[in-house]
């Protein structure tokens, strides 16, 4: 039976990291760590080395080995590989094919007829593209999570053009490479805008072209309304919990309203038990904000330090200097909600739109609330008002007014 080996791009411990994926296969798993410097990630269920210069040329040998055994067969999807001008960069992504439609659109002056692009590679001609596009990325100090998506998806557009060069492209040109996204991939409305946003970036930061995507437009949002437990079940899962640690998580996310994110980035630095604050240090959106401790969390978080006495982070990972992950208390969350037997779907940041929604309920202005969550734009906020109980129990039904009529 043949068997595939994969390359996925992986944040680790805080570093771009190449992830080798393969079913157990001791002739495999020797070549790996004989060719390279490679690690098991117990989180990540799988070998990894550091995304780097060296490492690719390892990686490759290793491949080449792996390719002499009888019945593998290697399957690079690495997303993100460093290239130089002339390489061809690949990228994870299913084989591209356009409709000779679209791809004479795209082309103005290329073949009437289809063409089946290469699977997963960008053409030589769009590579310093992409470079250009992840340091402007970088000089402009986005976040790692930011430019990671972004260079996904403007990686996903090269390896769609193949050959035509980025520069030749005009708002009709790009509108009929979305409406191909839309109509042909099926990409939902939040990917159509997360691709719309990285495409807005390249042809007016990266090169200048002000006003470019004035006259594309963007499809309409949907109103997703966000996942909200009640506070009887947010006890109920802060009760089953029995690991202090784990408790302490998930009673802090909910009681500060706190990403996921931000819980896991906290150093106990960041708490003034004097004055019963906690400080988020550039939290999204790189803003700092304070949020107060209720004299329970403060309790339970000083009870959590005497037991656990964590160094620098407040919620400290496997290794030393190192904060538990996101996969971890994700983990967390679903194994609480499953015994407190809560159904409904829905991770950490439940807990934070729970956060929002119940102060809501209790009457608490929503600018006060768009302050304590962080959020840039009150519009972002406004949605917990399609969520909250406030006032609509006391709203009594047409029915009523008519109770003296109705026969008994």
């Amino acid at each position: 039976m043949m068997k595939h080996i994969t390359l996925k791009p992986l944040l680790h411990r805080g570093k771009d990291c190449i992830g080798i994926y393969f079913a157990k296969d001791a002739a495999l798993q020797s070549i790996i760590r004989k060719h390279t410097d490679a690690r098991w990630s117990k989180t990540h269920t799988c070998w990894y080395v550091e995304d780097t210069a060296q490492n690719h040329s390892k990686l490759k040998a290793a491949l080449n080995k792996a390719l002499e055994i009888p019945g593998r067969e290697v399957i690079h999807v690495v997303r993100e590989i460093r290239a130089t001008e002339g390489e061809k960069t690949r990228v994870g992504t299913a084989a591209t094919h356009l409709p000779a439609k679209t791809e004479k659109a795209l082309s103005k002056k290329g073949a009437a007829s289809g063409i089946a692009l290469p699977s997963g590679i960008i053409h030589n001609v769009n590579v310093r593209a992409l470079l250009q596009f992840e340091r402007e990325l970088v000089l402009k100090a986005y976040s790692p999570n930011t430019i990671r998506t972004y260079k996904n998806e403007f990686a996903q557009f090269l390896v769609a053009i193949n050959k035509h060069p980025t520069e030749a492209f005009t708002p009709d040109r790009l509108k009929d490479y979305l409406q191909y996204c839309s109509e042909k991939l099926n990409l939902s409305e939040n990917t159509l805008h997360s691709r719309m946003n990285a495409l807005k970036f390249y042809y007016e930061k990266v090169l200048g072209r002000e006003k470019f995507f004035w006259a594309i437009p963007r499809p309409k949002k949907q109103l997703i309304l966000p996942k909200v437990i009640s506070k009887e079940q947010i006890a109920s899962l802060i009760n089953s919990i029995e690991n202090k640690k784990h408790k302490t998580i998930i009673a802090l996310a909910y009681a500060c309203g706190l990403r996921v994110s931000e819980v896991v980035s906290l150093k106990i630095s960041n708490i003034d038990g004097q004055r019963n604050m906690l400080f988020i240090e550039r939290g999204k959106g790189k803003k700092d904000r304070v949020i107060s401790l209720s004299p329970h969390i403060l309790f339970m978080l000083r009870d959590y330090y005497r037991t656990y006495k964590p160094k620098f982070y407040l919620f400290e990972g496997q290794y030393e200097n190192e904060h538990l992950s996101h996969r971890s208390i994700q983990a967390v969350m679903q194994r609480a909600k499953k015994k407190a037997g809560i159904n409904q779907a829905g991770g950490m940041h439940m807990l934070r739109h729970s956060f929002a929604t119940h102060l809501l309920d209790k009457g608490i202005d929503v600018v006060f609330i768009q302050k304590l969550l962080g959020h840039k734009d009150i519009k972002t906020t406004l949605k917990y008002l399609h969520v909250t109980n406030k006032d609509l129990t006391n709203i009594l039904s047409p029915i009523e007014d008519i109770d003296d009529l109705l026969k008994k």
